[in-house]
């Protein structure tokens, strides 16, 4: 078993990008959703009520980043001062974070068809994911709840097999937006896993990954005319636990390390589950 791909996601809900190999901190990998796009009121928007952010591309750098809509022309984002700030809401996370200048936001607005602003999540904001599954004081940014997502080649196998049998189409990885793609032989067995290490770092599986509506647009376009996995979730995939209802793929982990992976890194399974997590059996 080993990783067979990464990628980061520099504008929570914005275009990923693929990367050959990859720094681990607390927070996951470097770079990963520090950026998002709020209403005036600084409630999170995401590809749930706003497809057309699977449009942005987002490109960081030293000073700021670039971002381009559609292919089109980029445009340079200074980063904003610390003072220039708001707090904002990712679910039931409020966070303090640093705005965009006017000129980025109006732009940004104007391409998304409504008031936006784009939020920075800089050296004086601070979030921590849940410490009911990730223990006390563990990092993270905008991301939906936890620093990684782990999916494997496997179970999306598995997926598509039964879309496929349905004739409903197959679909790529990228519709989950994982961070770590592990290359497996066996659909689903992430499900019983307690830990993992990769690159000498260890990885926590703290809690699987409840799906959404986002499962069912093109990660490029932001259309939901494409094929859909929520039928065949549903017939295979429905949490038997309530903790955590729904359609279930992937898992969130939380590094308890820093180090450097990259595709190709060797994955070791560290300790696993008495019971794999309930999945509805039809």
């Amino acid at each position: 078993m080993h990783v067979s791909a990464l990628h980061f996601y520099p504008l929570k809900s914005g275009r990923g990008i693929a990367l050959r190999e990859a720094e681990i901190g607390a927070e996951g990998i470097p770079g990963d959703r520090r950026m998002m796009l709020v209403d005036p009121d600084g409630t999170f928007i995401t590809q749930r009520d706003t497809p057309a952010l699977a449009r942005l591309d987002v490109q960081p750098q030293a000073k700021g980043a670039t971002i381009a809509f559609d292919g089109g022309e980029a445009f340079d984002i200074p980063l904003p001062t610390a003072e220039r700030r708001m707090d904002v809401v990712v679910w039931k996370s409020s966070v303090s974070a640093a705005v965009a200048d006017d000129a980025t936001n109006a732009r940004l607005s104007a391409w998304i068809g409504r008031a936006v602003q784009l939020v920075f999540f800089d050296d004086v904001a601070a979030r921590t994911a849940s410490a009911e599954w990730a223990g006390d004081g563990t990092p993270v940014t905008f991301a939906d709840g936890y620093q990684v997502l782990i999916t494997t080649t496997a179970s999306l196998a598995a997926l598509n097999a039964d879309m496929e049998a349905h004739g409903e189409g197959a679909i790529g990885m990228e519709r989950f937006r994982p961070n770590i793609v592990l290359e497996t032989d066996e659909a689903w067995t992430e499900d019983g896993w307690v830990s993992l290490e990769i690159g000498g770092i260890t990885f926590d599986l703290v809690k699987p990954c409840a799906r959404c509506i986002m499962t069912t647009q093109d990660q490029w376009t932001g259309s939901r005319d494409v094929a859909s996995p929520m039928p065949a979730m549903g017939r295979i995939r429905m949490s038997a636990d309530r903790r955590v209802p729904g359609p279930l793929f992937g898992w969130n982990a939380v590094p308890r390390g820093r180090g450097r992976i990259e595709i190709g890194s060797a994955v070791k399974v560290l300790a696993e589950r008495d019971v794999a997590w309930a999945i509805k059996r039809r």
